[in-house]
């Protein structure tokens, strides 16, 4: 930084120039500008030089660490322009302003200094230290017969033993003389020699602070010529603690990324700030004090809530090098004061940590989970240092994983838990032991992704004792897994028809894996499952039973008033406030038994029960539910709110089905609205095969919304056929499940298939006995062979595209999800429109027309 630069300056500067004109009035003065490593004291020093009184003789020197090995080396470099030969000094360059008085200190310096000339070999060297600073201050004392005289010293702490008893030595006799002495120095209160020179009278003392918020954005701003944002100022103030060092450096990277000082993209200013304060205060602390780098890197290995004290004993050392230590980071402005002391910015610990050899990192955890342990230090902070060490086989490591992973767990930090208990599965040996952690640890997997929760069911699944499989597999009991993971409803079904075996199974565990059974599609263990009901008491496993047979129930359509009752006793013990997620298949039966508020109402319990537990996968279910709620009461903004968030949760826990589920409640919405919606993530890869059918049926019937809204009326009548077919299948015939008829309708009206759309519209459900009831075709009159051109409407080509396959009329109509007779009645029209008799001759047909 340049003296014309100095900003915040002022007071130091009236300073420096008061003992400047001091000595140009024939009055001695010292200056001590003293602060830590890159507040400016070098700037200040040579602002104060380049306003010295022309006639004044300057003498500079510049301490090193490396140069304390060597007697009298700053007094070398002050000197150096005299020591050539006696009586005729060499003129320095212009820079010193000034001619040399008559008499010279050279004969001074050859008598003090040894080898200083060559021609003067005789000479008496060295006799006695006190007579090396006599002539060293006669030297001094002899450039100012004639003109003041300033000594400017830079770094005076780093200066060898010898130069600094002889600057003491020339600060006490100073007297008379218009001498100015000028150094800069640390930020260390131990110092003998400031204290020395301290309580001289004409020494002043000049501690510079760091510059303010308003000084560091004008100096950025210089930087980038141009003003800078006020959040970038802060940044840059806040980086720096006002320290011109630090913020010159890191104002010159910021410039060099091409950081808009404008519009700055923060997250990249903390980076590159990390890397400025390593490689320049921590670097400067890793040469000039080790022991306080060891114990910096000790605290950042410790980590957050972690004090000096605790980090002293990692590094191992004692309390007086700890104290040393503390006092040198306290002078670099790296840790707040505190207590406790801690880093002052999370990116200094970062910058510690990237700075430190990977292999010094991992011994360091090592001996910090042991260390934590010892002092009883909270499990999850002692498997924080596990997790980052190579320490295997340890007798104490595998109680702190689990529990660390238990605490985790309970606030919702299901990752963290997660790698615990996978630290703790590669470390067990014991059989039962990687079992009760494959348990744990698949309870864990169920809220952040349930596809690997159900792989850890199905390897829990082979026990052959039935009670023991249903207790291993109870913790995975939950609709999450039973509505995602695809395949994963099997292990229950097989697990509850085992214990239906048994004799008298427990309801406890009965009840949850025939309820899983259930909301898969399954009945197995049903009747057996409802006889332990009876006897139950009322808890969250005959609640979500309840739930289950509910949803069943109405889904089914056959029997609307039981799947209420079901319903209202599954949500009659349930919180006012919250609800477990058992209920939400109660919340879908008043759904779908038309009881909207109530469905709403529990839906939002479970919604509430979610978050509060922090369970993403059953918060995203909950959320679906209550999104088609909305929708089915006309709460637009409600229901594309819900479906919005559903998906971000699902695609946090890595559903994708879910997501898929959640898009297609979301373009519902839009298109109800008029607006044209982004089906991309609807129309992608096709979900699996074993898809929960009310899932694939949403996004089938969605799809078929989007091909009607867009005029494809065929493309979308097949895919509210194939929605149809698909709920068929697993029994779903209630149409307020998912309204394909009432699409498929529509579609067939478009098409100008007016019979069909009055057929499927009225149609029985597939299964049913019911007669059909006949309604005279309104739409256009086809012509027959013989009258004109056969054109086959788009039903009747599906109708002949099947039998051709070798389909029954039957498995027609179950395709189509038609009943049988309304199958005969197109045959019928078909062989009319051909004019042939039957199947054996519709090949032939068709391949004439």
């Amino acid at each position: 930084m340049s003296a014309g630069s100095l900003l915040h300056r002022e007071r130091e500067l009236g300073e420096l120039g008061r003992a400047l004109d001091a000595a140009g009035a024939g009055r001695p003065a010292v200056v001590l500008i003293q602060g830590p490593r890159g507040i400016g004291k070098t700037a200040l020093l040579r602002a104060a030089l380049s306003r010295t009184p022309g006639d004044a003789v300057v003498l500079r020197a510049r301490c090193h660490d490396n140069e304390r090995d060597f007697p009298y080396g700053v007094v070398r470099q002050l000197f150096d322009p005299f020591m050539n030969k006696p009586g005729r000094p060499n003129r320095p360059d212009r820079s010193q302003r000034s001619e040399f008085p008559a008499e010279s200190p050279g004969g001074y310096l050859a008598e003090a200094l040894p080898g200083v000339d060559a021609t003067a070999s005789g000479a008496e060297v060295g006799n006695g230290r006190h007579h090396v600073l006599n002539n060293l201050f006669n030297a001094a004392r002899s450039l100012t017969t004639r003109t003041p005289v300033v000594m400017a010293i830079d770094d005076l702490h780093l200066a060898d033993d010898a130069s600094r008893q002889w600057f003491s030595y020339l600060a006490r006799r100073l007297d008379g003389l218009p001498v100015a002495l000028l150094a800069t120095t640390a930020d260390e209160a131990a110092d003998p020699l400031t204290a020395d020179l301290g309580a001289l009278g004409h020494t002043r003392t000049i501690t510079p602070g760091p510059l303010c918020d308003s000084c560091v954005a004008e100096r950025v701003s210089a930087t980038f010529g141009a003003p800078v944002d006020p959040e970038l100022a802060a940044v840059c103030h806040d980086l720096s603690r006002g320290n011109p060092l630090v913020l010159e450096e890191l104002a010159a990277r910021l410039l060099d990324a091409r950081t808009s000082p404008g519009a700055p993209d923060l997250e990249a200013v903390l980076r590159i700030g990390a890397a400025t304060l390593a490689d320049t205060t921590l670097s400067w602390l890793l040469r000039s004090h080790p022991r306080a780098m060891e114990l910096l890197t000790a605290l950042a290995v410790l980590g957050p809530g972690a004090d000096l004290a605790t980090a002293a004993l990692l590094a191992g050392q004692g309390d007086l090098l700890a104290d040393e230590a503390r006092a040198a980071l306290r002078r670099t402005d790296l840790i707040d004061p505190g207590p406790p002391e801690t880093f002052r910015h999370e990116l200094v610990r970062t910058a510690v940590l990237a700075r430190t050899d990977p292999r010094v990192l991992v011994a360091l955890h090592e001996r910090a989970g042991a260390l934590l342990v010892r002092l009883g230090a909270p499990a999850g902070r002692v498997a924080e240092h596990l997790m980052s060490s190579g320490t295997t086989g340890l007798d104490w490591a595998l109680p702190v994983l689990r529990t660390a992973a238990g605490e985790a767990a309970a606030d919702g930090r299901w990752d963290d838990a997660a790698c615990y208990l996978q630290r703790a599965l590669a470390e067990a040996t014991d059989p039962a032991l990687i079992q009760s952690l494959t348990v744990q640890l698949g309870t864990v997997e169920l809220h952040r992704d349930p596809a690997a929760c159900a792989r850890y069911a199905a390897r829990l699944a082979v026990a052959a004792d039935p009670v023991e499989r249903a207790r291993l597999l109870l913790p995975f009991a939950n609709p999450v897994l039973a509505l995602t993971a695809a395949g994963a409803a099997v292990p229950f079904a097989e697990a509850a028809g085992a214990l239906t075996a048994t004799e008298d199974p427990a309801g406890e565990l009965l009840l949850p894996l025939a309820a899983q059974a259930v909301l898969a599609g399954q009945r197995t263990a049903v009747r057996r499952a409802v006889a332990s009901l009876r006897a139950a008491e009322d808890g969250p496993a005959a609640s979500g039973f309840l739930g289950a047979l509910a949803a069943m129930a109405a889904a089914g359509g056959r029997s609307p008033r039981r799947a209420v009752r079901l319903a209202a006793r599954c949500v009659s013990g349930a919180s006012p406030a919250e609800a477990g997620i058992g209920v939400l298949g109660a919340a879908m039966a008043f759904a779908w038994s038309g009881r909207l508020d109530e469905a709403a109402v529990w839906a939002g319990r479970v919604v509430r029960s979610a978050q509060r537990l922090n369970h993403p996968g059953e918060l995203a279910l909950a959320l679906l539910a209550r999104s088609d709620i909305a929708y089915r009461q006309g709460h637009l903004d409600t229901a594309l709110s819900d479906a919005d968030r559903a998906a971000r949760l699902a695609e946090q826990i890595h559903v994708d089905e879910l997501v898929r589920a959640a898009t297609a409640l979301r373009i519902r919405v839009l298109l109800r609205r008029g607006q044209a919606p982004d089906e991309s993530r609807l129309t992608g890869d096709a979900l699996p095969a074993d898809t929960h059918p009310l899932i694939r049926a949403v996004v089938l019937e969605t799809r078929g919304l989007v091909a009607a809204a867009r005029g494809d009326h065929e493309e979308a009548l097949r895919l509210f056929l194939e929605c149809g077919h698909q709920l068929a299948v697993r029994g779903i015939a209630n149409p307020a499940c998912v309204p394909w008829r009432t699409h498929a309708a529509q579609a067939y009206q478009t098409l100008g298939e007016y019979a069909a759309a009055r057929t499927i519209a009225a149609d029985p459900l597939p299964g049913t006995d019911t007669r059909p009831r006949p309604a005279p075709d309104r739409g256009p009159v086809i012509g027959t062979r013989d009258a004109g051109p056969v054109r086959l409407t788009p039903s009747e080509r599906r109708v002949t595209e099947l039998v051709l396959q070798g389909l029954s009329n039957l498995e027609v109509a179950e395709r189509l999800c038609l009943s049988k007779r309304t199958v005969d009645t197109h045959l019928g029209r078909i062989y009319r429109k051909l004019a042939i008799k039957g199947r054996p001759e519709l090949a032939a047909a068709v391949k004439a027309l």
